[in-house]
């Protein structure tokens, strides 16, 4: 069986109908003013970004209405959004410094590697086939950065924190089998990541757990 090298948590994605839409639902919940992303032309999608401590950020991302289509699925299960969508924290990622080994030791199918861009910043992705979220999200989306990849390092510190990360799901033994299989491990700010379990049939769920200078708050 192929041994994965480890991964740690990366940064947290809320989607929305467009950015707007999802920054306002940020800034509800947080209190947080989010800061500009930029565009990922291979995807016809944009973000903003909030850094949530010196190595996790959480990004909103939308279809880019100026982009022209992709011809080809979008990531996190964009095409699928309605245009009267609630925002929500549909997925993760998880940072690997060998993204084929990672995918090819995962218990689950987790994307092919596809490589991406956004200004400066030069990654790659293993992005599920029709851009789905595998386990309806609770398993992360994989990203081995090429250039830039200090993210969260860039942005403004207006003290925000990530603390701790749920993922709900109905099939709570094989999502944990998934973490394993990835070699998923603390970061240099040891979020907690817990799995919960929910009914059958039941929609995945993530929820987070952020201290903010307004006191702590939760957003899922």
């Amino acid at each position: 069986m192929t041994t994965a090298p480890h991964c740690r948590l990366d940064h947290i994605a809320v989607t929305a109908p467009d950015l707007a839409t999802g920054a306002a639902w940020v800034r509800d919940a947080l209190g947080a003013e989010l800061q500009p992303g930029g565009a990922h032309p291979l995807m016809s999608t944009h973000n903003c970004l909030l850094r949530l401590g010196a190595t996790i950020f959480l990004e909103v991302i939308a279809i880019d209405p100026a982009a022209p289509p992709p011809g080809r699925a979008r990531w996190f299960e964009l095409d699928e959004l309605p245009p009267d969508a609630a925002p929500r924290l549909a997925a993760w990622v998880a940072r690997t410094g060998d993204l084929r080994a990672t995918t090819a030791a995962s218990s689950e199918p987790l994307g092919e590697p596809v490589a991406l861009a956004r200004g400066d910043l030069r990654w790659s992705m293993a992005v599920p086939h029709g851009g789905r979220l595998t386990l309806g999200g609770a398993a992360p989306l994989l990203i081995e950065w090429r250039v830039g990849g200090e993210v969260a390092s860039q942005l403004d510190d207006a003290g925000y924190a990530l603390r701790r990360l749920e993922l709900h799901h109905p099939e709570p033994d094989r999502l944990a089998a998934v973490l394993r299989s990835i070699g998923l491990a603390p970061g240099p700010e040891a979020v907690e990541i817990a799995i919960a379990a929910l009914p059958a049939g039941a929609r995945p769920r993530l929820i987070v757990d952020i201290d903010t200078p307004h006191g702590p708050r939760r957003l899922g």
